[in-house]
């Protein structure tokens, strides 16, 4: 626990253990690297090298079938101006937005190069075990005695 004590000249001086100078330490230190990740962030979203979403955008894009269809529909184009553009056939984006396909990298790519995102923004992450509910078990039924 700090001990707050005075100096000779009459300041105040907080005497600390060394495990909780090191604990502010290191706070000091997580705090001094946020700050400069959001320095870059705000750089970059300045730049245009990274996208600003608005909160009705984030709840648009958690709602989204898939991040295609999304990224699509926040882009202003139809299901049809995106398949011009790539050259693909328009029911293969379709059915990627569907979930009925995934796509190959292939066609990732130029979906992701036509909508102005990188690939992983198109690729939905797997769910991970924990998100994943597992099925019950089914109780066996035991003959009787």
């Amino acid at each position: 626990m700090p001990v707050m004590t005075k100096g000779r000249q009459g300041d105040d001086i907080v005497i600390l253990s060394r495990k909780e100078y090191d604990q502010l330490a290191a706070a000091a230190d997580e705090d001094a690297r946020d700050a400069k990740t959001l320095r870059r962030s705000i750089a970059r979203a300045k730049s245009g090298e990274e996208e600003i979403f608005t909160s009705a955008e984030v709840a648009a894009f958690l709602t989204a079938k898939t991040p295609l269809a999304f990224f699509r529909k926040k882009r202003g184009m139809s299901q049809d101006d995106l398949a011009k553009r790539t050259g693909i056939t328009q029911g293969y984006p379709s059915e990627i937005e569907i979930g009925r396909k995934s796509g190959d990298v292939r066609t990732l790519r130029k979906l992701a190069d036509a909508l102005k995102v990188s690939l992983d923004s198109l690729v939905p992450e797997e769910p991970s075990e924990e998100d994943t509910p597992r099925p019950a078990r089914r109780k066996s039924k035991r003959a009787g005695p």
